[in-house]
């Protein structure tokens, strides 16, 4: 029987989770961790994009495939807080604006135009996981970057290519969608999303 009622959530992905609900390969059960022990989740749901398990923030779920296929291919908009490894310029800042080259499905791909700039520190956000090896060995710095795009793990690489890798990627905003007040591996159900 067809859904007729989708159904869309809202998740504060944790650090090393993957967007995925499950796995049938029992070693990837045993050794990662899934959404499914996030909630009970209805039949049928998926993630709207992914974040790597290295990457958190907000992650959007529907029972709409259809949904999830426009919010994918429309431009909408995704912002980021990066925590970077030294203290970014504005020259590098113009250049992630612009479009970098970067390395994608085996080519060289240029970034669309995109808006970044830095922040102060967000106070807002949740420590970071004891895994990420954070300001040891030279300062950092924060910027915001909203893409209209999202190809593999673009933001990593797109900071690595000013020559400023990424330590720390939050996920903050979908569209009109944020993040907010959720704490890590909360689950909140939203009317649709755009």
């Amino acid at each position: 029987m067809p859904i007729t009622n989708h159904l869309h959530y809202k998740i504060h992905k944790p650090f090393g989770m993957l967007s995925q609900m499950g796995s049938n390969d029992p070693k990837e059960v045993r050794s990662k961790r899934f959404l499914e022990e996030l909630f009970n989740f209805p039949e049928g749901i998926m993630p709207i994009g992914r974040l790597d398990a290295k990457s958190e923030g907000l992650l959007l779920m529907t029972t709409d495939g259809k949904l999830s296929d426009t919010i994918n291919r429309s431009g909408v908009e995704k912002e980021y807080y990066v925590q970077l490894d030294g203290e970014i310029t504005e020259k590098e800042i113009a250049d992630l604006e612009t479009g970098v080259e970067i390395g994608f499905g085996g080519k060289r791909y240029h970034t669309k135009p995109c808006k970044v700039h830095k922040i102060n520190t967000p106070h807002l956000l949740p420590p970071p996981d004891h895994k990420l090896r954070i300001g040891r060995h030279r300062p950092t710095s924060w910027i915001s970057i909203v893409l209209t795009e999202g190809k593999f793990r673009q933001v990593r690489k797109m900071t690595a290519a000013v020559g400023y890798p990424t330590l720390r990627l939050v996920r903050v905003r979908i569209g009109i969608t944020t993040l907010r007040d959720l704490a890590p591996g909360a689950v909140a159900e939203i009317e649709v999303p755009f």
